[in-house]
Protein backbone atom coordinates (compact mmCIF):
# COMPACT_ATOMS: atom_id res chain seq x y z
CA UNK A 1 0.00 0.00 0.00
CA UNK A 2 1.05 3.49 -0.87
CA UNK A 3 1.47 6.16 1.80
CA UNK A 4 1.11 9.56 1.22
CA UNK A 5 3.10 11.97 3.31
CA UNK A 6 2.11 15.80 4.56
CA UNK A 7 4.17 18.06 6.83
CA UNK A 8 2.52 21.87 6.72
CA UNK A 9 4.61 24.47 7.25
CA UNK A 10 2.79 26.47 10.13
CA UNK A 11 1.34 28.96 7.35
CA UNK A 12 -0.70 25.87 6.93
CA UNK A 13 -1.33 25.27 10.81
CA UNK A 14 -5.30 25.04 11.14
CA UNK A 15 -6.75 26.20 14.90
CA UNK A 16 -10.20 25.35 14.39
CA UNK A 17 -12.26 22.24 12.71
CA UNK A 18 -14.57 23.73 10.00
CA UNK A 19 -14.19 26.83 8.25
CA UNK A 20 -10.75 25.70 6.90
CA UNK A 21 -9.96 24.93 3.06
CA UNK A 22 -8.71 21.17 2.26
CA UNK A 23 -5.29 21.10 2.53
CA UNK A 24 -5.63 17.52 0.33
CA UNK A 25 -8.00 15.66 -1.25
CA UNK A 26 -8.13 11.75 -1.05
CA UNK A 27 -9.80 8.86 -2.46
CA UNK A 28 -11.02 6.40 0.63
CA UNK A 29 -8.65 3.58 1.04
CA UNK A 30 -5.85 6.34 1.48
CA UNK A 31 -2.88 5.74 4.05
CA UNK A 32 -1.26 8.92 5.24
CA UNK A 33 1.91 9.60 6.91
CA UNK A 34 1.07 12.99 8.79
CA UNK A 35 3.65 15.37 11.08
CA UNK A 36 1.87 17.48 13.75
CA UNK A 37 3.32 20.27 16.06
CA UNK A 38 2.50 20.51 19.23
CA UNK A 39 0.10 21.60 21.41
CA UNK A 40 1.83 24.68 21.96
CA UNK A 41 3.14 24.78 18.51
CA UNK A 42 6.87 24.07 19.76
CA UNK A 43 7.17 27.19 21.92
CA UNK A 44 8.24 25.71 25.28
CA UNK A 45 11.10 23.91 24.92
CA UNK A 46 12.84 24.62 28.15
CA UNK A 47 12.03 25.40 31.46
CA UNK A 48 12.33 28.95 32.02
CA UNK A 49 9.76 28.96 28.67
CA UNK A 50 6.66 30.04 30.76
CA UNK A 51 2.94 29.96 28.56
CA UNK A 52 2.10 32.92 30.18
CA UNK A 53 5.11 34.61 27.90
CA UNK A 54 5.12 31.85 24.64
CA UNK A 55 1.89 30.43 24.22
CA UNK A 56 -1.58 32.15 22.83
CA UNK A 57 -4.46 30.32 23.44
CA UNK A 58 -6.03 31.41 20.14
CA UNK A 59 -3.44 29.57 19.22
CA UNK A 60 -2.43 26.41 21.05
CA UNK A 61 -3.55 22.81 18.98
CA UNK A 62 -2.46 23.16 15.50
CA UNK A 63 -4.64 21.09 13.13
CA UNK A 64 -2.95 18.56 9.94
CA UNK A 65 -5.43 19.16 7.59
CA UNK A 66 -8.74 19.18 6.96
CA UNK A 67 -8.83 16.42 4.42
CA UNK A 68 -11.39 16.12 1.95
CA UNK A 69 -12.33 12.53 1.65
CA UNK A 70 -14.05 12.03 -2.21
CA UNK A 71 -17.57 10.57 -1.45
CA UNK A 72 -18.22 11.44 1.92
CA UNK A 73 -21.58 13.49 2.45
CA UNK A 74 -23.54 13.63 5.78
CA UNK A 75 -25.05 10.92 7.35
CA UNK A 76 -22.02 8.52 6.00
CA UNK A 77 -19.36 7.34 8.85
CA UNK A 78 -15.61 8.50 7.97
CA UNK A 79 -13.46 5.48 9.39
CA UNK A 80 -9.68 6.30 10.37
CA UNK A 81 -7.44 3.33 11.42
CA UNK A 82 -4.54 4.54 13.32
CA UNK A 83 -1.47 2.20 12.50
CA UNK A 84 1.34 3.94 14.13
CA UNK A 85 1.93 7.28 15.93
CA UNK A 86 6.07 8.18 16.48
CA UNK A 87 7.31 11.07 18.44
CA UNK A 88 9.17 13.27 16.33
CA UNK A 89 11.22 15.50 18.52
CA UNK A 90 13.41 14.45 21.59
CA UNK A 91 11.52 16.12 23.72
CA UNK A 92 7.64 16.81 24.95
CA UNK A 93 6.46 19.61 27.23
CA UNK A 94 4.24 20.17 29.74
CA UNK A 95 2.61 23.25 31.88
CA UNK A 96 0.78 24.17 34.23
CA UNK A 97 -0.99 27.44 32.88
CA UNK A 98 -2.66 29.87 35.21
CA UNK A 99 -6.33 29.53 35.33
CA UNK A 100 -6.50 26.59 33.18
CA UNK A 101 -6.83 22.86 34.31
CA UNK A 102 -8.85 20.71 36.64
CA UNK A 103 -7.32 21.30 39.79
CA UNK A 104 -7.31 25.16 39.79
CA UNK A 105 -9.76 28.50 39.19
CA UNK A 106 -10.67 28.97 35.83
CA UNK A 107 -13.16 31.22 33.44
CA UNK A 108 -15.85 28.78 34.00
CA UNK A 109 -14.94 27.54 37.72
CA UNK A 110 -14.02 31.12 39.33
CA UNK A 111 -12.63 31.16 42.65
CA UNK A 112 -10.96 34.31 44.39
CA UNK A 113 -7.87 31.95 44.82
CA UNK A 114 -4.54 33.47 43.13
CA UNK A 115 -3.70 31.16 39.68
CA UNK A 116 -1.21 28.32 40.54
CA UNK A 117 1.99 29.24 39.56
CA UNK A 118 3.10 29.22 35.60
CA UNK A 119 6.00 26.16 35.39
CA UNK A 120 6.87 24.46 32.60
CA UNK A 121 8.28 20.47 32.74
CA UNK A 122 9.97 19.08 29.99
CA UNK A 123 10.67 15.35 29.15
CA UNK A 124 13.58 14.20 27.93
CA UNK A 125 13.19 10.99 25.24
CA UNK A 126 15.28 8.33 25.40
CA UNK A 127 14.11 6.63 21.63
CA UNK A 128 15.85 3.40 22.91
CA UNK A 129 14.55 2.83 25.82
CA UNK A 130 11.05 4.38 24.92
CA UNK A 131 10.60 6.30 27.62
CA UNK A 132 9.95 9.99 28.55
CA UNK A 133 12.40 11.45 32.31
CA UNK A 134 9.73 12.89 34.78
CA UNK A 135 12.63 15.52 36.26
CA UNK A 136 10.39 17.80 39.34
CA UNK A 137 10.92 20.95 39.25
CA UNK A 138 11.41 21.74 43.33
CA UNK A 139 13.81 18.35 44.06
CA UNK A 140 15.56 16.13 42.43
CA UNK A 141 13.38 13.84 41.91
CA UNK A 142 13.73 11.95 38.48
CA UNK A 143 11.30 8.87 36.93
CA UNK A 144 11.48 7.44 33.27
CA UNK A 145 8.18 6.91 32.24
CA UNK A 146 6.94 4.37 29.39
CA UNK A 147 5.90 6.24 26.28
CA UNK A 148 2.10 5.43 25.13
CA UNK A 149 1.70 7.81 22.25
CA UNK A 150 -1.76 9.07 22.07
CA UNK A 151 -3.95 11.92 19.64
CA UNK A 152 -5.28 14.51 21.77
CA UNK A 153 -7.46 16.02 18.29
CA UNK A 154 -8.89 13.93 15.76
CA UNK A 155 -12.15 15.40 14.13
CA UNK A 156 -14.18 16.32 11.32
CA UNK A 157 -15.75 19.72 10.60
CA UNK A 158 -19.24 20.11 12.02
CA UNK A 159 -22.73 20.57 11.41
CA UNK A 160 -24.76 23.54 10.50
CA UNK A 161 -21.78 25.31 8.77
CA UNK A 162 -19.94 25.81 12.37
CA UNK A 163 -16.43 26.42 13.18
CA UNK A 164 -15.38 25.19 16.58
CA UNK A 165 -12.04 25.65 18.29
CA UNK A 166 -9.32 22.77 18.01
CA UNK A 167 -9.43 23.43 22.14
CA UNK A 168 -13.56 21.75 21.70
CA UNK A 169 -14.51 18.40 22.12
CA UNK A 170 -18.09 17.74 20.69
CA UNK A 171 -20.20 15.53 18.45
CA UNK A 172 -17.76 15.98 15.76
CA UNK A 173 -14.74 14.43 17.57
CA UNK A 174 -12.38 17.25 17.91
CA UNK A 175 -10.36 17.85 21.49
CA UNK A 176 -11.17 14.57 23.41
CA UNK A 177 -7.65 13.77 25.02
CA UNK A 178 -8.58 10.24 25.48
CA UNK A 179 -5.40 7.68 25.76
CA UNK A 180 -7.64 5.32 23.80
CA UNK A 181 -6.58 6.80 20.72
CA UNK A 182 -3.87 5.28 20.50
CA UNK A 183 -2.38 3.04 17.12
CA UNK A 184 -4.32 -0.19 16.96
CA UNK A 185 -7.35 1.72 17.04
CA UNK A 186 -10.45 3.02 15.02
CA UNK A 187 -12.27 5.90 14.84
CA UNK A 188 -15.58 5.99 13.43
CA UNK A 189 -17.32 9.68 13.16
CA UNK A 190 -20.51 10.65 11.69
CA UNK A 191 -19.86 12.91 8.19
CA UNK A 192 -21.39 16.84 8.56
CA UNK A 193 -20.45 18.21 5.72
CA UNK A 194 -19.64 17.02 1.68
CA UNK A 195 -15.70 15.34 2.13
CA UNK A 196 -16.13 14.73 6.10
CA UNK A 197 -13.35 17.52 6.47
CA UNK A 198 -11.35 15.85 9.02
CA UNK A 199 -8.11 16.94 10.53
CA UNK A 200 -5.90 15.53 13.47
CA UNK A 201 -3.15 16.87 16.29
CA UNK A 202 -2.52 17.60 19.46
CA UNK A 203 0.66 14.48 19.72
CA UNK A 204 0.66 13.32 23.65
CA UNK A 205 3.89 11.13 24.02
CA UNK A 206 1.57 10.01 27.10
CA UNK A 207 -1.31 11.26 29.20
CA UNK A 208 -3.06 10.34 32.31
CA UNK A 209 -7.11 9.94 32.72
CA UNK A 210 -8.55 13.35 32.89
CA UNK A 211 -5.28 15.20 31.82
CA UNK A 212 -5.60 17.08 35.69
CA UNK A 213 -3.09 20.20 34.50
CA UNK A 214 -4.65 20.65 31.13
CA UNK A 215 -1.75 19.44 29.69
CA UNK A 216 -0.04 16.04 28.82
CA UNK A 217 3.12 15.28 27.98
CA UNK A 218 2.97 17.75 24.72
CA UNK A 219 5.08 16.56 21.73
CA UNK A 220 5.18 16.80 17.37
CA UNK A 221 3.84 13.67 16.55
CA UNK A 222 4.52 11.67 12.62
CA UNK A 223 1.32 9.32 12.70
CA UNK A 224 0.61 7.12 9.89
CA UNK A 225 -3.45 6.68 9.42
CA UNK A 226 -5.51 4.70 6.83
CA UNK A 227 -8.59 6.91 5.92
CA UNK A 228 -12.15 4.75 4.79
CA UNK A 229 -15.60 5.13 4.29
CA UNK A 230 -18.84 3.64 5.37
CA UNK A 231 -21.78 4.76 3.53
CA UNK A 232 -24.41 5.55 5.92
CA UNK A 233 -24.86 4.27 8.88
CA UNK A 234 -23.23 7.81 11.10
CA UNK A 235 -22.89 7.36 14.44
CA UNK A 236 -24.81 10.36 17.02
CA UNK A 237 -21.31 10.73 18.90
CA UNK A 238 -17.79 9.61 18.15
CA UNK A 239 -17.04 5.53 18.31
CA UNK A 240 -13.83 3.74 18.48
CA UNK A 241 -12.83 0.02 17.94
CA UNK A 242 -9.98 -1.91 19.07
CA UNK A 243 -8.91 -5.18 19.64
CA UNK A 244 -10.05 -5.75 23.03
CA UNK A 245 -12.98 -2.80 23.55
CA UNK A 246 -15.86 -1.24 22.03
CA UNK A 247 -15.65 2.49 23.05
CA UNK A 248 -18.11 5.34 22.77
CA UNK A 249 -17.24 8.93 23.51
CA UNK A 250 -19.47 11.41 25.47
CA UNK A 251 -18.34 15.16 25.22
CA UNK A 252 -20.34 17.79 27.35
CA UNK A 253 -20.17 19.96 30.87
CA UNK A 254 -20.77 18.99 33.54
CA UNK A 255 -18.96 15.45 33.40
CA UNK A 256 -22.27 13.65 34.34
CA UNK A 257 -23.97 14.82 30.85
CA UNK A 258 -20.58 13.61 29.18
CA UNK A 259 -20.63 9.70 30.89
CA UNK A 260 -24.88 9.77 29.89
CA UNK A 261 -23.98 10.88 26.50
CA UNK A 262 -21.28 7.96 26.23
CA UNK A 263 -23.34 5.32 28.38
CA UNK A 264 -26.52 6.14 25.82
CA UNK A 265 -24.29 6.01 22.82
CA UNK A 266 -22.64 2.73 23.70
CA UNK A 267 -26.46 1.08 24.95
CA UNK A 268 -27.74 1.67 21.29
CA UNK A 269 -24.19 -0.19 20.10
CA UNK A 270 -24.82 -3.00 22.21
CA UNK A 271 -27.95 -3.31 21.45
CA UNK A 272 -27.29 -2.98 17.09
CA UNK A 273 -23.85 -5.63 17.88
CA UNK A 274 -26.08 -7.86 19.97
CA UNK A 275 -29.23 -7.77 18.33
CA UNK A 276 -30.63 -6.59 21.82
CA UNK A 277 -33.57 -4.74 23.22
CA UNK A 278 -32.66 -1.54 24.00
CA UNK A 279 -33.74 -2.30 28.04
CA UNK A 280 -31.76 -5.76 27.89
CA UNK A 281 -28.48 -3.82 26.30
CA UNK A 282 -28.95 -0.90 29.22
CA UNK A 283 -29.45 -3.88 32.00
CA UNK A 284 -26.16 -5.59 30.28
CA UNK A 285 -24.26 -2.52 30.03
CA UNK A 286 -24.80 -1.37 33.41
CA UNK A 287 -22.88 -4.66 34.85
CA UNK A 288 -20.09 -4.82 32.20
CA UNK A 289 -18.74 -1.06 31.30
CA UNK A 290 -15.69 0.70 32.01
CA UNK A 291 -15.76 4.34 32.21
CA UNK A 292 -12.22 5.94 31.47
CA UNK A 293 -12.08 9.88 32.19
CA UNK A 294 -10.76 11.10 29.01
CA UNK A 295 -10.15 14.76 30.34
CA UNK A 296 -11.75 17.31 32.92
CA UNK A 297 -9.76 20.68 31.25
CA UNK A 298 -11.34 21.41 27.92
CA UNK A 299 -14.84 23.67 26.98
CA UNK A 300 -16.32 20.54 27.21
CA UNK A 301 -15.16 17.37 29.28
CA UNK A 302 -15.08 14.20 27.50
CA UNK A 303 -15.19 10.61 29.27
CA UNK A 304 -15.05 7.37 27.34
CA UNK A 305 -17.46 4.27 28.12
CA UNK A 306 -16.03 0.90 26.78
CA UNK A 307 -16.91 -2.64 26.87
CA UNK A 308 -14.86 -5.90 26.55
CA UNK A 309 -14.88 -7.66 23.28
CA UNK A 310 -14.79 -10.70 25.28
CA UNK A 311 -18.15 -10.68 26.76
CA UNK A 312 -19.60 -9.48 23.50
CA UNK A 313 -18.84 -12.58 21.37
CA UNK A 314 -19.49 -12.62 17.62
CA UNK A 315 -20.29 -8.97 17.63
CA UNK A 316 -18.90 -7.30 14.28
CA UNK A 317 -19.39 -3.38 13.95
CA UNK A 318 -19.55 -1.61 10.35
CA UNK A 319 -18.98 -5.08 7.94
CA UNK A 320 -16.13 -5.97 10.13
CA UNK A 321 -13.88 -2.85 8.69
CA UNK A 322 -11.96 -2.96 11.83
CA UNK A 323 -10.41 -6.51 11.04
CA UNK A 324 -9.83 -4.91 7.70
CA UNK A 325 -8.23 -2.35 8.50
CA UNK A 326 -5.71 -3.71 10.89
CA UNK A 327 -4.49 -6.34 8.25
CA UNK A 328 -3.67 -3.92 5.65
CA UNK A 329 -2.05 -2.02 8.13
CA UNK A 330 0.36 -4.73 8.76
CA UNK A 331 1.90 -4.38 5.50
CA UNK A 332 1.90 -0.68 6.36
CA UNK A 333 4.35 -1.75 9.69
CA UNK A 334 1.70 -1.33 12.13
CA UNK A 335 1.60 -4.24 14.89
Amino acid sequence: MDVIEYTPTREQYVYTFGGAAPAMRIPPGTALRLWSDDAFGGALRTVDDLSSAKVDLRFVNPQTGPFYVEGAQPGDTLVLHLVSLEPARDWGASAAIPFFGGMTGTDRVVTLQEPLPDTTWIYELDRARNTVAFAARHSEHRIELPVEPMLGTVGVAPAGGEVRSSLVPDRFGGNMDTPQMRAGATVFLGVNVEGAMFSIGDGHYRQGEGEACGTAVEGAMTTTLIVDLVKGHAPAWPRIEDDTHWMTVGSSRPMEDSWRIGNAELVHWVAELQDLHPMDAYQLCSQIALAPIANVVDANYSVVVKAPKVLLPGASAFGGIHEDLRARARSLGGS
